[in-house]
């Protein structure tokens, strides 16, 4: 799946669920570089529910979002 991202650097993130609902192959369009591969790593194989719950409401200074909160909403919307 390919979210389009806003209010962040990042302008998509791509991504999949697995038929045991664990995140895989996160990649980040744009961005930090390191920020966004650490966050893909880390979120590898993890329960959909718990990376959400993890990640979301995320900020980047003054910024309401960030690229890990985006990614949240990513999944959730992915689970609709």
């Amino acid at each position: 799946m390919t979210y389009k991202t806003s209010g962040v650097c990042s302008r998509a993130i791509n991504f999949e669920i697995d038929g045991e609902n664990k995140v895989r192959n996160v990649t980040f369009e744009g961005g930090c570089s390191g920020n966004t591969q650490g966050v893909a790593r880390l979120v590898e194989g993890m329960d959909v529910h718990e990376a959400i719950r993890r990640l979301e409401g995320i900020r980047c200074g003054h910024r309401p979002t960030s690229c890990p909160d985006q990614l949240s909403r990513a999944l959730k919307g992915a689970l609709e």
